[in-house]
């Protein structure tokens, strides 16, 4: 089945193999989602171009998903509340209560999940 009406940022994309980013970029577009990486250096992983920060985005985002760590996160959180997504999923590892805090202000829905278990179950 494809969405291709659900359109996913991936904040902290990773061109390693092993990364839980990686996995779930694959996992992703195998389960038919389009999906926007964004890494600060990355220029590609696996044919897809990367963006280097939310602000390049110019699309309406369905989903964000995290997988970058809190001390990165909160320096962005002005930049995640301004892309305004449907929803964010915190990743393990990803959590942050004042990116909860700001979320939950601007009414932008969030939940701390794992990207790969809610594609694997059928929940994503």
């Amino acid at each position: 089945m494809t969405h291709p009406d659900h359109l996913v940022a991936l904040l902290g994309a990773s061109n390693k193999p092993e990364r839980y980013a990686h996995k779930a970029l694959t996992k992703l577009t195998e389960n038919g989602y389009p999906v926007i990486p964004i890494h600060p250096t990355l220029k590609e992983v696996d044919g897809f171009t990367v963006l280097p920060n939310l602000e390049a985005i110019d699309k309406k985002i369905d989903t964000l998903t995290l997988y970058v760590g809190p001390a990165r996160i909160e320096p962005m959180i002005e930049s995640i509340v301004k892309l305004n997504p449907g929803r964010v999923i915190m990743n393990p590892g990803t959590e942050s209560e004042l990116l909860g805090a700001a979320l939950k202000k601007a009414g932008i829905p969030y939940e701390q999940a794992c990207t790969l278990v809610l594609l694997g179950t059928g929940q994503f």
